[in-house]
């Protein structure tokens, strides 16, 4: 199942949830930082250990304090005007993240932030169809997939490409 909601991504009770992560790892600021606060300083230093991560990639650290067990942080592109291979890439960090996820075998349930879309400046509506395609191809492996949408904007969006508009 897919489902889009509007919410705190840091207060879901899913198995794993995806951080729109920087290349260092380290936290930054939108959903970022939020994950980073959340889940408390040990995150930092879990996903230190893997600095850095290319663009298109992903890695998986506990949640520590956050109700997910797992955060896996996947590194999308900036936008440079869809002309550097940024489509590739985005899909890349969600086929990457879904990949971990399997990898690691308890998690049934994952939600997924619009990544790329803020500080990264990826337009909304071409980010929505990279990220409910691969959504869609990994749907019988999972129990749960959520698009976590911050603003109501996005989740119309995120819930028109889902339903096929």
């Amino acid at each position: 199942m897919i489902e889009v909601v509007r919410a705190d991504i840091t207060t879901l009770a899913t198995d794993a949830i995806v951080n729109a992560a920087n290349e260092q790892l380290a936290g930054g600021g939108g959903v970022d930082g939020a994950i980073h606060r959340a889940a408390g300083p040990e995150l930092v230093r879990a996903s230190m250990a893997f600095a850095p991560c290319p663009t298109g990639n992903a890695v998986i650290t506990p949640g520590f304090r956050l109700p997910a067990k797992y955060v896996i942080h996947a590194v999308g592109p900036v936008w440079r005007g869809g002309t550097h291979g940024e489509e590739p890439l985005l899909r890349s960090a969600y086929v990457r993240a879904f990949e971990l996820a399997l990898d690691q075998g308890d998690i049934h349930s994952i939600a997924f932030p619009a990544i790329s879309t803020g500080a990264y400046g990826y337009p909304i509506r071409a980010a929505a169809e990279v990220a409910i395609d691969v959504m869609r191809r990994y749907r019988q492996r999972f129990e749960r997939i959520v698009a976590c949408a911050f603003d109501e904007q996005a989740a119309r969006i995120y819930f028109d490409r889902l339903s096929g508009k």
